[in-house]
């Protein structure tokens, strides 16, 4: 498991371009003009983590599996997509599908690829795609309060709290704040999210820069940060060009490549981590002679839900787990030395999983 990130964004910012270069495919195409996507494309990228490589090297595994992330490339929006313009609600009824939202944002200059407002504002653009959001999440709302108010008078006491949530949302959304703002208590957060607010979702902000802005960004990214500060959103900076490059090279000529750029690690490498932070993910290990697997789980899992991640029976019958963390597992050489130096431990259905744990379950069939 891992999650999948909407990518969404104005025509002709880079989006299908840095989603054919994360993808490393040319599924999306790419070109100078307005709604070159039609359909939603969906690619999967392997998430990063050098601890599989080590912990795969000690286990002696014949293959590695490293943990999944979806990204959909969802046709550029444009003012009044929520009523219709451009190509309309189909757009936005692909992003409620999705665990987060990535708005690309275009940060740099170049007469060659035009803006469909004619300029370079990424405030502006966040802003009007946003709007088109909320706009849409304020119809769905006020669709639903009508048959709400049908099954109150009915006595359905769980009408009644989707209508208070239904209210809230709205008293939020109509101050021009995204839903994500609405104050509820961890009871309310589940029938919270049953609403589908496209707005509700966690908004990660992605600047797209050209080659010189990369590694430390420009006034334009600037401008974001502060913005993505005050909107609850996190921001990182990527050039599509830059991962175009990279996704035509091997590891070596990639990791020469980033070192002239003064860029430590790939584009992708920072939108996952953002991405992971912003939507409080975290990876628990197996490992083994067959294959050593990451797999990723919300923080604060406890470890029968973890082992039902690898399947359903492990959580129906999760008797323990035998836990290492991942600095014992790796100094220390492995299991059988992890169990020696007594950094082996035996946990029950309470244990909250920590990133990093290497685990074994046992359990009934």
């Amino acid at each position: 498991m891992g999650f999948k990130c909407g990518i969404v964004g104005l025509p002709n910012v880079g989006k299908s371009t840095l989603f054919n270069a994360l993808t490393r495919t040319a599924a999306a195409q790419a070109a100078n003009f307005p709604f070159c996507t039609i359909e939603p494309n969906v690619g999967e990228v392997s998430v990063p983590d050098a601890r599989l490589a080590k912990l795969a090297s000690i286990a002696g595994s014949k293959e590695i599996l490293p943990a999944r992330l979806s990204f959909v490339d969802i046709a550029g929006l444009v003012k009044g997509a929520s009523q219709g313009e451009g190509l309309g609600n189909q757009f936005l009824a692909n992003i409620r599908e999705v665990d987060a939202i990535a708005y690309v944002l275009r940060c740099f200059e170049n007469d060659d690829i035009v803006h469909v407002s004619g300029r370079v504002d990424p405030l502006e653009d966040a802003e009007i795609v946003e709007t088109e959001l909320m706009l849409a999440d304020m119809d769905s709302l006020k669709k639903r309060l009508p048959g709400l108010e049908k099954k109150i008078r009915g006595n359905d006491k769980d009408a009644k709290l989707t209508q208070d949530l239904c209210n809230r949302a709205l008293g939020v959304l109509n101050t021009g704040k995204p839903a994500r703002h609405v104050e509820r208590s961890p009871d309310e957060e589940r029938p919270f999210q049953e609403l589908q607010l496209l707005t509700s979702k966690p908004a990660l902000y992605v600047c797209n820069v050209d080659e010189d802005s990369a590694a430390h960004g420009n006034e334009l990214t600037a401008k974001v940060a502060e913005y993505a500060a005050s909107h609850d959103a996190a921001m990182v900076i990527i050039s599509a060009e830059i991962e175009s490059q990279l996704a035509q090279l091997d590891d070596a000529e990639g990791a020469e490549y980033l070192e002239t750029l003064g860029l430590e690690e790939p584009g992708l490498n920072r939108l996952i981590t953002q991405g992971y932070k912003l939507l409080g993910l975290q990876t628990y290990f197996t490992a083994g002679p067959k294959e050593t697997r990451a797999w990723t789980i919300p923080k604060g899992t406890k470890a029968p839900q973890a082992a039902g991640v690898i399947h359903t029976d492990f959580e129906r019958g999760f008797i323990r787990a035998q836990t290492i963390a991942y600095d014992d597992y790796a100094t220390l050489g492995g299991e059988t030395a992890a169990k020696e130096a007594g950094k082996a431990r035996d946990e029950g259905k309470e244990y909250v999983v920590r990133d990093g744990d290497v685990l074994m379950f046992k359990f009934n069939t």
